[in-house]
C-alpha cells in the first residue's frame, strides 16, 4: 500500500475508535450528573441513584469477556457496531421512561452494549498497527475519556439542565453517528488473526495466565476511585458548595481537558521513558492519587479542591493507561481482545461496587463524603501495590 494512504488510512481508522470511545465515555460520565434532577423529580434517595449507576456496570462487566472473545473469533469491526448500536437504542429508552426499575434495567442494557466496546478497540489497534506504535494508539484513543468527559460536562450538562430526557435522545444521535464512522474507516478484517498468529491458545489459558489475573485485581481497585469520583464528584460539588449544575458541568470540562492531556503525556511516557519500568510508574501514580484525593475531600477551599481534583484526574488516569495498555507488551496478538475483555471486567466490577459502596458509606457518614473517598484512596493504593508484586517479569 502507498504510504501516503495508508497514513489516511490509519488516522481513520483512530479517529472512528476514538469517536465512539469519546462517546462510551459521555455516557459514563453524563448520568452522573443526569441522576441528580432524575432524584429530584422521582424522589430517589444516594442508594437509589447508585443502583442505576452501579447496574450499568453490572452489564458492562458480563459483556467485557464475552466480548473481547466474540473480538477474537468473529473480528472487531463487527463487534464494535453491535455495541454502539445497542447502546444507542437504550440511550433513547432511558430518555423516554420514568420509573427507578425501568432506569435500573435500562443501564443494565446499556452496559450490555458497552461491554463489547473496548476489548475491539483494542483487538482493531492489535491488527492494524505495529507492535512498536500500539501503545502510543492505545494512549490516543483512551485520551477520548477526557474528551467524552467535555462533552458530558458542556453539550451534556446543557442538555439535561434544559430537560434531562433531552440529554440521552442527543447521546443516542450520536452513538448513531459514532456506528456509521465505524462502519466507514474500520477495515473489514481488523480482527482476523488467522495470518498472523499459526498457534492457537485456548481461552481457558488466557483466564488462567498470572498476568492477566493481576491486572484483572489491578483493575477492579484502581476502578473504585476512577468510577467513584465519577460518579459523585457533581453531587459532592453541588452539596459542599452549593454549586449549579451549569457550573458544576464547566468545572468537570475544564478537568477533563487536563485528563485528555495526561492520558497522550502518558502514552508518550510509557514508550520512551518508563519503557520496562511499568510498575515504578503505577505504584507512583497510585500512591500520589491517594495522597489527592484525601485533600481533596478534606478541603473547604473550592480552588484547592479543583486543583486536587484535576491532579488526580490527571495522575490516576496515567495510572489506568499505563494498566490499560501492558497488554499489547505481554500478551500474543490472538488473544488480545480475550485478554483486555477479562482485564477489563476487573474495571467494570469496580465501576459496578464503587457507586453502591460508595453511597453507603455516604448513608452511614450521615451524608459525609469522608469514608467514602477516604475508601477510594485506599483502593488505589492496593492497585499499585498489587501490580509491584503480583505482575511477572517482562513488565518491570
Amino acid at each position: 500500500m502507498d504510504p501516503v494512504i495508508e497514513k489516511k488510512s490509519n488516522l481513520g481508522i483512530v479517529l472512528a475508535l476514538m469517536a465512539g470511545y469519546s462517546m462510551v465515555y459521555m455516557d459514563k460520565s453524563m448520568v452522573s450528573t443526569a441522576v441528580i434532577p432524575i432524584a429530584q423529580e422521582f424522589n430517589l434517595d444516594a442508594g437509589q441513584t447508585g443502583l442505576i449507576m452501579s447496574f450499568f456496570f453490572l452489564g458492562y462487566s458480563l459483556m467485557q469477556i464475552p466480548g473481547g472473545w466474540l473480538a477474537d473469533k468473529i473480528g472487531a469491526k463487527k463487534v464494535l457496531m453491535l455495541s454502539l448500536g445497542i447502546i444507542s437504542l437504550f440511550s433513547f429508552a432511558f430518555g423516554m421512561v420514568s420509573s427507578l426499575m425501568l432506569f435500573v434495567v435500562i443501564r443494565f442494557f446499556a452496559g450490555i452494549g458497552h461491554g463489547g466496546y473496548p476489548p475491539s478497540v483494542t483487538k482493531a489497534v492489535a491488527s492494524n498497527f505495529q507492535l512498536d506504535k500500539r501503545t502510543f494508539i492505545q494512549s490516543i484513543i483512551l485520551s477520548t475519556s477526557g474528551i467524552g468527559g467535555i462533552l458530558a460536562f458542556t453539550l451534556g450538562t446543557n442538555l439535561i439542565n434544559a430537560q434531562w430526557r433531552y440529554g440521552y435522545i442527543g447521546l443516542g444521535l450520536l452513538f448513531l453517528i459514532s456506528m456509521i464512522l465505524v462502519a466507514i474507516f474500520v477495515p473489514k478484517d481488523a480482527a482476523s488473526d488467522a495470518s498472523v498468529s499459526a498457534k492457537k491458545i485456548p481461552f481457558s489459558q488466557v483466564i488462567s495466565n498470572r498476568n492477566v489475573l493481576v491486572l484483572f485485581v489491578a483493575m477492579l481497585l484502581l476502578n473504585f476511585l476512577l468510577y467513584g469520583n465519577m460518579s459523585w464528584l457533581p453531587t459532592v460539588l453541588a452539596q459542599k458548595f452549593g454549586l449549579s449544575i451549569t457550573h458544576i458541568g464547566y468545572l468537570l470540562a475544564f478537568n477533563a481537558v487536563f485528563q485528555t492531556v495526561a492520558t497522550m503525556f502518558a502514552g508518550v511516557l510509557l514508550s520512551k521513558l518508563f519503557l520496562g519500568k511499568e510498575k515504578i510508574f503505577i505504584l507512583t501514580a497510585t500512591v500520589l492519587s491517594a495522597i489527592l484525593v484525601i485533600g481533596f475531600v478534606l478541603s473547604t477551599n473550592l480552588v484547592f479542591s479543583m486543583i486536587a481534583l484535576i491532579l488526580v484526574s490527571m495522575i490516576s488516569v496515567s495510572a489506568f493507561t499505563a494498566i490499560f495498555t501492558l497488554p499489547h507488551k505481554l500478551m500474543d496478538q490472538s488473544i488480545i481482545g480475550s485478554s483486555i475483555g477479562i482485564i477489563n471486567t476487573g474495571g467494570t466490577l469496580g465501576g459496578f461496587l464503587a457507586p453502591l459502596i460508595l453511597g453507603q458509606l455516604i448513608k452511614v457518614g450521615g451524608g459525609s463524603f469522608t469514608m467514602s473517598f477516604g475508601f477510594m484512596a485506599v483502593a488505589s493504593i492496593l492497585c499499585g501495590l498489587t501490580v509491584v508484586f503480583g505482575l511477572k517479569k517482562g513488565a518491570e
